[in-house]
């Protein structure tokens, strides 16, 4: 390394760029337009005529054709994107999740659960039970992709027993998921938020759930109503000793044990039992249902790959910078030059949604926007608290709605749905975006204390 090479800068901020921005436009009209258009065409499963992991690649291409530098620069941008430590993470989330649910199915392991529940659960209660459940699990975990690969097979198993729906039961799920990542004081979220903000973490605890509980009692209350028509036969027999792998992966995640080593020892067990109560059922089978949960995680994991790698260009292209400026210039535009706490709130919460989009992960979004909105807070006189309330709260809103998100493409991917389905039956997701907007737009639960904590 050369004297001057050694005394270089840190990189320096990428200038706002609205172009960077067209490969995601592209990818999404060729992903969600391709569907949408044999959806009118009649043709049965509209959205798996074009599989979202190729309709990204024109999308790539693009990203890589806009992009500044030598080629070999630009390259280098996605494939470090690509090896991003929380796409990684996610991965290979995917890849024991789905190993476990292909083990854990194998061995019995959903019948019992299901019949189990059935047993103790009456039927109108199926789904406000459910999501309760996966509440309080993803509360504990921290983390919602954990809570849904343990539960999302069971809930697939409890819409065959009970005739509900697939998409709405599945869609509890992610949304229970959804309310306990919000929530957890030790989600990558909350500390993404209460970190950037400056506040502690009890303290917007109690913020966020002034918001999301009056959501979760009214989505309880659909649920009870959306499953008031659930048809329960007597329960089959079952085995609780079948039972033990979902047991266990609850248990140890609740413990706080990292969620791949929960799965992989929740792998050997279901492995374990599966030989000793099937005669039938040897080492060799067990690893064949191993590889049988990695290749079914196949589509989710290549796109997770692909979108950390576009997202790394078009942050690197000055995309995400765009949206931080534009959206600044209309909180001030909206300001008069007068601080006030609604366009404040507006402006926080519109960056960390549209940076989620881009982005498609709500970790991520919230570190990006982190700053502009510590600087918005101080400007408009929001309590910080208040503003790490609001970056969880719409990070975790547009990531439980979106189709190529990380939890919907999980979930799809264990229910075998259409992750565009699933997006529209995720009802807690949409009560908590209209919660906190009515919490903006009519003053409810601000703290006037304007400290940054």
């Amino acid at each position: 390394m050369t004297p001057q090479s050694s005394q270089q800068s840190p990189t320096p901020a990428p200038s706002p760029s609205a172009i960077a921005l067209l490969p995601l436009a592209l990818f999404l009209a060729l992903f969600v337009g391709a569907g949408l258009w044999f959806q009118t065409q009649g043709v049965d499963m509209a959205f798996y005529q074009v599989s979202a992991p190729v309709a990204i690649l024109p999308a790539i291409a693009l990203a890589i054709l806009l992009a500044h530098g030598p080629l070999s620069r630009r390259i280098d941008t996605f494939v470090h994107g690509v090896g991003d430590p929380t796409i990684v993470t996610m991965v290979l989330i995917y890849l024991l999740a789905g190993a476990f649910a292909s083990v854990a199915k194998a061995a019995g392991g959903v019948d019992a659960t299901v019949n189990f529940g059935l047993s103790v659960i009456p039927p109108t209660l199926v789904l406000p039970g459910l999501f309760l459940i996966t509440a309080f699990v993803a509360t504990a975990m921290g983390t919602s992709m954990g809570t849904i690969a343990a539960i999302a097979p069971i809930a697939a198993g409890l819409s065959d027993a009970t005739e509900l729906p697939m998409l709405l039961t599945i869609g509890t799920v992610v949304g229970g998921a959804m309310f306990g990542d919000n929530l957890s004081i030790i989600s990558d979220t909350t500390i993404a938020a209460t970190r950037t903000q400056g506040v502690k973490m009890r303290d917007k605890f109690r913020m966020n759930l002034l918001i999301a509980l009056p959501a979760a009692i009214v989505a309880l209350i659909w649920l009870y109503f959306a499953g008031s028509t659930a048809q329960v036969s007597a329960p089959g027999d079952y085995e609780l000793i079948r039972v033990l792998p979902y047991l266990l992966v609850l248990v140890l995640a609740v413990s706080g044990v990292n969620v791949l080593l929960v799965l992989f020892v929740g792998i050997l067990l279901a492995g374990a039992i599966g030989m000793a109560l099937q005669p039938d059922y040897s080492i060799i089978g067990f690893s064949k249902d191993i590889y049988a949960g990695y290749t079914g995680m196949q589509e989710i994991l290549i796109l997770s790959l692909m979108i950390g790698g576009l997202g790394a260009l078009m942050r690197a292209g000055g995309g995400i910078a765009w949206l931080e400026q534009q959206i600044d210039r209309i909180s001030r535009l909206r300001g008069g030059g007068t601080p006030g706490r609604k366009t404040g709130e507006l402006g926080i919460s519109a960056a960390v949604a549209v940076t989620n989009v881009c982005t498609a992960n709500n970790t991520v979004a919230i570190l990006l926007t982190g700053q502009l909105a510590r600087n918005m807070a101080n400007r408009y006189g929001v309590d910080p608290r208040r503003s790490a309330s609001l970056l969880d709260i719409y990070s975790c809103t547009v990531q439980g709605l979106l189709p190529y998100g990380a939890q919907i493409l999980l979930a799809s991917s264990l229910a075998k749905v259409s992750p565009l389905a699933l997006a529209g039956s995720i009802h807690y997701c949409w009560l908590l975006g209209i919660a906190a907007l009515i919490s903006i737009f009519f003053g409810v639960f601000r703290r006037k204390t304007n400290s940054p904590g």
